[in-house]
């Protein structure tokens, strides 16, 4: 446990940012799974509607620095080349 008030709110700013940090993976990462479940069955459109909001939360994640600026592209890549190859 921290003892100095410098540690104490160290722990309590690395709480805060890894709840934050966690949601925003947790956004993205639903929003790749619902999309690839939609693009098995068949239902393109609807994987279509929520590309936009995949993009959103990647680039939030990417300009938080949770993921990388290159990973964020490379799953907008694969999962665009996903829905076009449905």
């Amino acid at each position: 446990m921290p003892i100095t008030q410098s540690a104490k709110k160290a722990l309590r700013q690395s709480i805060r940012r890894y709840s934050k940090n966690l949601a925003k993976r947790e956004a993205f990462r639903e929003l790749v799974h619902e999309i690839r479940t939609l693009v098995s069955a068949r239902k393109k459109d609807d994987a279509k509607k929520l590309l936009s909001k995949l993009y959103k939360a990647l680039d939030k994640a990417a300009k938080t620095h949770v993921i990388k600026p290159n990973k964020a592209a490379r799953i907008k890549s694969r999962v665009t080349r996903l829905i076009q190859a449905a």
